[in-house]
């Protein structure tokens, strides 16, 4: 008499569930992944439109529009709610359209300080690696190859701002060299009276 032999298609069945649960979720991991790093480029890109604002306001407040002829009025900015309304003006004279926040942290940016000249940059307070460390705009040359946003100063006095707007021939905004009359070249010009000098975003 033969032996009929009866095979269980269960344990096999079981063995493919598994397979597919793996599978699913590693690509659930790689799809996280990738929305992260989505979310990553787009608050960095933003971090970049606000510092630039930022700093372009702050390099506007140092170049203010003239007293006299050959004089200027520049004077320590020490807080940067005042670039929003400039409380040395008798109009309305406003260097920045609203104060902006750090993308990456959802808070304030920290204020680079000069001694004699206040606030004169913002930068993140982040220590977070960023995506991208090349291909930057020529005033923005120094971020190369930083590895925190922290690192990403946006500093009206950096040597590639600086050299961005006089072609390297003058000191930093607001710091006349001989026989001028100014930096010429800063985004947005002076301060704006009943505007503002940054671009709406």
């Amino acid at each position: 008499m033969k032996t009929v032999r009866l095979t269980s298609s269960g344990g096999f069945t079981l063995v493919v569930a598994m397979a597919i649960v793996v599978v699913m979720g590693v690509m659930m991991g790689v799809a996280s992944q990738s929305w992260r790093m989505i979310i990553q480029r787009e608050r960095e890109e933003e971090l970049l439109f606000r510092g630039v604002q930022s700093r372009d306001a702050i390099a506007r407040w140092y170049k203010p529009p003239p007293v006299q002829q050959g004089q200027f009025a520049a004077k320590p900015l020490r807080k940067m709610e005042d670039l929003l309304q400039d409380p040395g003006s008798a109009g309305t004279v406003k260097y920045l359209r609203k104060l902006y926040k750090d993308p990456i942290t959802n808070k304030e940016f920290v204020p680079i300080l000069d001694a004699s000249q206040g606030i004169v940059g913002v930068r993140s307070s982040s220590d977070k690696k960023p995506i991208k460390i090349g291909n930057f705009t020529e005033d923005l040359n120094d971020f190369k190859g930083k590895v925190k946003y922290s690192d990403w100063q946006f500093n009206s006095r950096s040597n590639a701002y600086v050299a961005f707007i006089t072609g390297g021939t003058q000191g930093p905004p607001g710091v006349q060299a001989p026989g001028s009359s100014g930096i010429s070249g800063i985004p947005g010009g002076s301060g704006i009276t009943g505007g503002s000098g940054d671009t709406t975003h």
